[in-house]
């Protein structure tokens, strides 16, 4: 008798906060001790790809990653599962004609298009994508927000990449987690125009996993509480507003401020946690010149926990802010995008030293504002074997 493997393939996409998640005031739940905001960016240049498949021949739960084995015996892992599997039963029970696999293990392939663990909202997309795979193999009510409070069990910013464009982690404050979810400010078409390029300065793994980071600081940082009582809550409405109004200069000022305070607590964190290198600081300097010569500000940079930046900035203004950043960077790949030829310069940008300011970025990464999780058809598993194509 032949037994069925049943499979669903979804993507993730990356999402990278201006206004920044960081602690918890429950570390089990992946409960935040604020609010946040982020920009889901395209798929094109920056997804997950995820195939979930179940059979009665498995033994047990299995992940690979990019080809390579990994655990799912993790207390995250386990508790994500177990909420997906209960959601699977609840249905089953109701509907007979339904064939009963939520207690089948699951074989679940995946593959990034960008450097895991490396300060790329790699666990945001790849929980994005598991998640959203399971639902549509299990044949799941697809209530995003409702997803989201699972994929915030396993990464507390994957809840965000369950929504394209723009979208809010709201903390809650109920102790059990359920007001704790993700809901969409505005999709993608309502501000089609916001462009990000991504410097990628570092793709090793980085020194202090934001999990234990986070942990450090809400103990240690005396501004931590500074920042989840006075700071966060203005700016989280800020932000918000100048997202539904199209503000440009307003989201910039608040996302790189915002980035500028993220980094202010794990500094005054003990021993104090570096997530920016000298690399990341002089594309700091780069943007702050670039909009003191443009008058107004055109672009806005912001470091989640690791050293690339991202850059925002709208299309309208592409000519200059890539124009600048190819001419520190045009050495290295990524810029299929962008034709040279388009460039423009402000008369008032200083003379730099090119060999200081071009060091220390591997490649770039040009993309844009994003849709959610998508259904596709690629399938990433032999279903003769369960294992990787």
């Amino acid at each position: 008798m032949t037994v069925e493997t049943y499979y669903a393939t979804s993507t993730g996409p990356v999402n990278i906060a201006t206004l920044k998640y960081w602690g918890k005031r429950d570390k089990d739940l992946n409960l935040p001790t604020n609010n946040s905001i982020s920009v889901t960016l395209d798929q094109a240049d920056l997804k997950t790809l995820t195939t979930a498949s179940c059979s009665a021949t498995f033994k047990e739960d299995a992940l690979w990653i990019n080809k390579q084995s990994y655990s799912l015996d993790t207390p995250r892992s386990k508790q994500v599962l177990a909420d997906l599997r209960s959601l699977r039963s609840e249905i089953e029970t109701k509907d007979d004609s339904l064939p009963k696999i939520a207690h089948f293990k699951l074989h679940i392939v995946s593959e990034n298009n960008f450097p895991t663990a490396a300060g790329l909202a790699s666990s945001a997309a790849g929980f994005a994508a598991l998640i959203s795979a399971i639902a549509k193999l299990y044949k799941l009510p697809t209530d995003a927000s409702e997803l989201s409070k699972i994929a915030r069990k396993g990464s507390g910013s994957a809840c965000r990449s369950l929504f394209g464009g723009y979208v809010a982690w709201e903390m809650g404050s109920l102790k059990n987690g359920e007001d704790s979810k993700a809901v969409q400010i505005a999709d993608k078409n309502h501000w089609p125009d916001i462009k990000a390029a991504i410097l990628v300065v570092s793709d090793l793994k980085k020194d202090v996993p934001s999990t234990s980071g986070m942990q450090l600081t809400v103990k240690t940082s005396d501004l931590f509480q500074h920042r989840i009582k006075e700071v966060v809550p203005k700016r989280y409405e800020e932000m918000k507003n100048a997202i539904l109004a199209k503000d440009f200069p307003t989201f910039a000022e608040l996302t790189m401020k915002d980035s500028n305070s993220f980094h202010a607590v794990c500094l005054d964190s003990y021993p104090p946690i570096f997530y920016l290198n000298d690399t990341s600081k002089n594309i700091i300097k780069l943007i702050n010149l670039l909009n003191e010569a443009a008058g107004e500000i055109i672009a806005a940079y912001t470091f989640d926990a690791g050293p690339n930046a991202v850059i925002y900035y709208e299309q309208k203004n592409e000519a200059y802010v890539l124009g600048m950043l190819h001419k520190f960077f045009s050495h290295l790949e990524g810029w299929s995008k962008f034709n040279a030829a388009d460039s423009k310069f402000f008369e008032s940008f200083p003379v730099l030293d090119k060999e200081i300011y071009s060091q220390g970025v591997s490649r770039v990464i040009l993309t844009q504002v994003g849709e959610g999780p998508t259904e596709t058809e690629d399938v990433l598993i032999d279903l003769a074997t369960g294992l990787p194509k």
